[in-house]
């Protein structure tokens, strides 16, 4: 099990690095690197009432996932063998999948647009569910402990 959570730990971290960027340039007013500050399609996309939940934006709502993320995804969170960190983390990225399939639907079919920096942490989100499931498939989940 080794280089799963090493590898959870890089995409994790990887994840909310672009969720912090996403979020600091919402609230700078400035365009993400590479794309125009006008009329781009992640401007477009993160100015899209789809952009926001509940008057939270999106980006903000990534960067603490990605915050819990980064911490049940740690090494030293795999070598905790509770049931409940185990269940948790499916749930988080069971959450995290259904959440980035909703924001894909929005892209493409209500915004019409795709935000690059909205796919990666889409991409990095789905790999950790697969990995995560492929954690749990292959290892299995702890029993409870009765002491």
């Amino acid at each position: 099990m080794g280089w799963v959570p090493v590898t959870t730990l890089a995409l994790s971290v990887l994840g909310l690095v672009d969720s912090a960027y996403q979020t600091y340039t919402h609230y700078a007013g400035s365009g993400l690197l590479g794309c125009s500050a006008s009329g781009d399609a992640c401007v477009v996309v993160q100015h899209s009432a789809e952009a926001y939940v509940f008057g939270i934006p999106v980006a903000v709502l990534g960067m603490v996932f990605y915050v819990f993320v980064v911490a049940i995804m740690s090494p030293w969170a795999w070598r905790w063998a509770q049931r409940e960190v185990y269940l948790i983390r499916l749930a988080a990225m069971l959450a995290g999948i259904g959440f980035v399939l909703y924001l894909l639907y929005a892209e493409l079919f209500l915004i019409g647009s795709i935000c690059l920096y909205c796919t990666s942490v889409h991409a990095i989100t789905f790999a950790l569910f697969v990995l995560t499931a492929f954690a749990a498939a292959a290892w299995g989940i702890p029993k409870n402990q009765h002491g």
